[in-house]
């Protein structure tokens, strides 16, 4: 069960973390709607991979409490939302509300439907629906369930269903409200990481904490579509991953090999070596990309974290 603050939902105290890297105007209107909630934001922490005065005075000039904290190191996606989430919980969090500086939150109701969902619902992380930014009923990244793939935020209800939690599966990070007590128990994400597959490492613990978590599907996070990323095989039924540069892929493919060498995640190996077999071997004949796929996976295993 998550703990909702001192004196239920009302006196939560809910510090939001943004991390940022060379995206001032992007985080300029996510700011925007984050510091306009129903449910006001307690504090806000921006964490600043670029250090940029700039953005400092963005920050500086927001209507409701705030930490800026300006990196001369570049920590990634990864150690910046583990640093800001320390600095929340060290504030008296009791819960820390995620938020990536290319989206932002649909409307001023979000906050508020998120804590009302996991109180209602007793859990101890919640996310919204992430969904293209630009075609609201279009989900940034498929999301399965069971069997299907599914693209629409309309088809994410199923059999004429009504319940508003979809548990067990949420997306970390974009909208993403973690309890002080899930923080506690998971840890923060891995600063090894950097980039791409943080968040997929972070739902790995959250599953095998025995917390209850999930999505709740009344309310959603705007985010740029991702959906590109993601190639069918075998006529649509499952998917593999593609991304469009060279670096996007080292850290893609290097971090699901760590990912696939985690207690929680070995059963999808086989899974795995299959997809991305058929992906470039068949489908692309492209027998230098999967070597490559092989060289970082191995690097992931190995735990050879070294940047490119």
């Amino acid at each position: 069960m998550a703990d909702a603050g001192p004196n239920g939902n009302a006196d939560a105290r809910i510090v939001a973390v943004v991390v940022t890297h060379k995206r001032l105007e992007l985080l300029r209107q996510s700011l925007t709607i984050l510091t306009s909630q129903s449910r006001p934001v307690d504090h806000l922490i921006v964490v600043d991979n670029d250090n940029d005065t700039a953005v400092a005075e963005l920050v500086a000039a927001q209507s409701i409490p705030v930490t800026y904290i300006g990196s001369k190191h570049n920590l990634g996606g990864a150690g910046g939302f583990a640093l800001g989430m320390l600095q929340a919980l060290a504030l008296g969090a009791d819960w820390v509300w995620c938020a990536d500086d290319d989206g932002r939150p649909e409307g001023p109701e979000v906050l508020s439907t998120l804590l009302d969902c996991a109180v209602s619902h007793r859990l101890s992380e919640v996310s919204p629906v992430v969904c293209n930014i630009n075609d609201p009923d279009t989900l940034a990244f498929p999301l399965r369930r069971g069997l299907v793939w599914r693209r629409k935020r309309s088809e994410l209800f199923e059999n004429g269903e009504t319940s508003e939690l979809l548990p067990g599966i949420a997306s970390l990070m974009n909208g993403a409200l973690f309890s002080a007590a899930a923080i506690d128990a998971v840890g923060v994400p891995d600063l090894r990481l950097f980039v791409r597959g943080d968040e997929v490492e972070m739902h790995r613990r959250l599953a095998r904490s025995g917390l209850d978590f999930g999505t709740c599907l009344t309310t959603a996070y705007l985010h740029p579509d991702g959906t590109d990323e993601f190639r069918p095989i075998l006529g649509g039924r499952m998917h593999t991953q593609y991304p469009d540069n060279e670096t996007k892929r080292f850290f893609t493919y290097r971090n699901r090999g760590y990912l696939m060498s985690r207690p929680g995640m070995r059963k999808l190996l086989p899974q795995e070596y299959a997809r991305f077999g058929w992906y470039f071997l068949v489908q692309q004949r492209d027998v230098a990309g999967f070597r490559e796929w092989l060289r970082l996976q191995s690097l992931g295993r190995r735990e050879r974290f070294r940047k490119p």
